[in-house]
């Protein structure tokens, strides 16, 4: 039996610029059913992501989501949401959930994020333009 979360449909904002990025996210798009997602590009969808408040540079830093229900979710909370919608992923997502794996699921995550983010151009262009 699905929860009422898991029948809402998610909106991810994923940096279409990123080769690791795009790379899984059309990994998740292949395999997943169709209306339980809407797929966004951050560089497309700037006047969204304001309406949100999150700035170009703030997207690029971590994935991003949103429900139909308008929860926003970030990092490994929009991994989990992403497993949960996907067939035979769902165990990755209550895996995940487990306190201890959760907590240490978020400081790589975090690290990694950061790490992304310093490395690649158009990130650091975004960055740039926060500060102007």
């Amino acid at each position: 039996m699905m929860t009422k979360q898991e029948t809402l449909v998610l909106t991810v904002y994923f940096d279409g610029r990123c080769g690791l990025c795009s790379k899984e996210i059309a990994h998740y798009q292949a395999i997943a059913p169709a209306a339980k997602f809407r797929w966004c590009e951050i560089q497309d969808a700037l006047a969204e992501l304001e309406t949100l408040g999150l700035s170009e540079a703030q997207a690029l830093k971590q994935l991003y989501s949103q429900d139909s229900a308008g929860e926003l979710f970030y990092g490994v909370d929009t991994f989990i949401q992403i497993w949960r919608r996907l067939p035979r992923w769902h165990w990755l997502a209550k895996f995940t959930q487990l306190p201890l794996i959760y907590s240490l699921a978020k400081i790589l995550y975090a690290g990694f994020a950061k790490w992304r983010f310093k490395r690649l151009t158009h990130c650091q262009l975004a960055a740039s333009k926060q500060v102007s």
